[in-house]
C-alpha cells in the first residue's frame, strides 16, 4: 500500500477513530489506582494519539507532496540510475524515454487533440549520466494538423525539497492551469517539463555542480534542455526557454536564469531564497571551492559579475513568508543593474505551501509566456 495512496489514509483515519472511542469506552474500567490500570490508560493515550498523528502526517504528506514512497520517507532511495541502451527493433533510442502517457486532470479526458496529453518520461543526462523521471504536459494545439510543424515554448517546472513531480500535475495543477489560460487567450501553448530539482535523492543537491558529485547545474543547463530538444518540438534559441518553481524549486529557477540567460530567458521563482543552505539534507555541496559556494549566492553574483540578460519574477507574502525582506532587497537590487528585468508578485498573506502556490501560478505562466516565443 503506497504512501500516498488514499487507501492508507482511510486505514489511518479508521484505526484512529477506533482507538478513540476505544479509549473512552474502556476509562471507566481504568479507574482504578494500580500499575495495570495505569498502565493501560497511559498505552491506550499513547496509541491514540499515535494514530492521530500518523493519520495528520499521512494527510499533509498527501497535500504538499514531501516524500513519493515508503523508500523515499526513510532515505532508502540511494541508488544511481542507470543507463539502458535500446535497440532500433521498434523502440526509440535517445536520452528521453516515454514510459506512459494519461489525460490531463481536470479536463474531463477527450483525444490529445481536444485535451492535451501528460507523458511520463525517462530522462538520461548525455553528459552528467544523471537519471531522473519527469512528467511533460503537451498542450491540445500541440496534436491537432494545423500546428503540426510549428514548434512550441518549452518551461521546466520544479518543486521544493522533497517533493514530487506528481504534485505539480494533480495538486499544484500546472497542466489544467496552463489549458485554461490558453483557451481564455491569456497566454500561448506551452510543453510543460515538471520534475523534482532533486536529481540524486534524498540528498538536496540545490542544482549545484557538487565537486567529485553530481552535476545537477549541468544537467539542467544542458542535458535536459537537449533531451527535450531531441523529443519534442519545442524551439531551440534561449527565447522558447523558461523555468519555475516553488522553495528550492525557486531557488533553482533563479539561479540557473541568472547563470545561463543563453538557455533560459526567463526564470521565476515562487517563495524562493536567494543562497543555498549548507545542512543534514545537502551535505557538503562546494567541497571548500569557494567560488562556487559564491556563485550560488544570488546577491554575491549581483553584487560581482555582470548583469545577465535575463528576465525574473519572484513572489512572497507580506505575511507568511519568512524571506519576504529578502525578496524586497533582491528586487531592488536588480532594479540596479539596469540589464536584468525584474518582476514580482506581492500577496498580502500567504504561507510556503501549495494554497499560496496555487494562487500565484496562473499570473506567473501568463508572466512567463508573454517573455517566450516559439521559435
Amino acid at each position: 500500500m503506497g504512501l500516498t495512496s488514499n487507501k492508507l489514509l482511510g486505514l489511518a483515519i479508521l484505526f484512529a477513530a477506533v482507538l478513540f472511542i476505544g479509549t473512552v469506552w474502556l476509562w471507566p474500567r481504568l479507574a482504578r489506582q494500580n500499575w495495570r490500570t495505569v498502565s493501560g490508560r497511559i498505552g491506550l493515550l499513547f496509541a491514540t494519539q499515535l494514530a492521530l498523528c500518523a493519520s495528520l502526517g499521512i494527510a499533509v504528506n498527501q497535500s504538499f507532496g514531501f516524500y513519493a514512497s515508503w523508500a523515499d520517507l526513510f532515505g532508502q532511495e540511494t541508488d544511481q540510475g542507470v543507463v539502458v541502451d535500446h535497440s532500433a527493433n521498434g523502440s526509440t533510442g535517445g536520452p528521453l524515454q516515454v514510459v506512459s502517457t494519461s489525460e490531463v486532470p481536470g479536463t474531463g479526458g477527450g483525444r490529445p487533440e481536444t485535451a492535451g496529453q501528460i507523458q511520463k518520461v525517462d530522462i538520461v543526462g548525455r553528459t552528467t549520466h544523471i537519471a531522473t523521471p519527469a512528467f511533460v504536459y503537451l498542450p491540445p494545439e500541440y496534436f491537432q494538423p494545423q500546428y503540426r510543424t510549428r514548434t512550441f515554448p518549452a518551461a521546466v517546472v520544479l518543486t521544493g525539497y522533497p517533493g514530487t513531480a506528481q504534485a505539480l500535475v494533480n495538486k499544484l495543477n500546472y497542466p489544467h492551469t496552463a489549458q485554461e489560460l490558453a483557451k481564455d487567450g491569456r497566454m500561448q501553448p506551452m510543453v510543460l517539463v515538471m520534475m523534482r530539482p532533486t536529481l540524486a535523492p534524498p540528498r538536496d543537491t540545490e542544482c549545484v555542480d557538487i565537486p567529485g558529485g553530481p552535476q545537477t547545474e549541468s544537467f539542467f543547463a544542458k542535458d535536459l534542455p537537449e533531451a527535450v530538444d531531441a523529443h519534442y518540438r519545442v524551439g531551440k534559441r534561449p527565447e522558447s526557454w523558461g523555468i519555475l518553481g516553488d522553495s528550492t524549486g525557486g531557488y533553482c529557477a533563479l539561479k540557473l536564469a541568472m547563470h545561463h540567460p543563453k538557455v533560459y530567458a526567463a526564470g521565476a521563482g515562487l517563495s524562493p531564497y536567494y543562497n543555498a543552505p549548507i545542512d543534514p539534507t545537502t551535505g557538503d555541496l562546494f567541497r571548500g571551492d569557494k567560488a562556487l559556494r559564491n556563485r550560488s549566492n544570488l546577491f554575491w553574483l549581483l553584487n560581482h559579475e555582470p548583469a545577465p540578460d535575463t528576465s525574473l519574477l519572484v513572489t512572497s507574502s507580506r505575511i507568511g513568508e519568512h524571506d519576504y525582506k529578502n525578496t524586497l532587497k533582491f528586487v531592488q537590487r536588480v532594479q540596479a543593474t539596469n540589464l536584468t528585468r525584474i518582476s514580482s508578485i506581492i500577496l498580502a498573506s500567504g504561507g510556503h505551501n501549495f494554497n499560496t502556490w496555487r494562487r500565484e501560478i496562473p499570473a506567473t505562466l501568463q508572466w512567463l509566456s508573454g517573455r517566450l516565443t516559439d521559435r
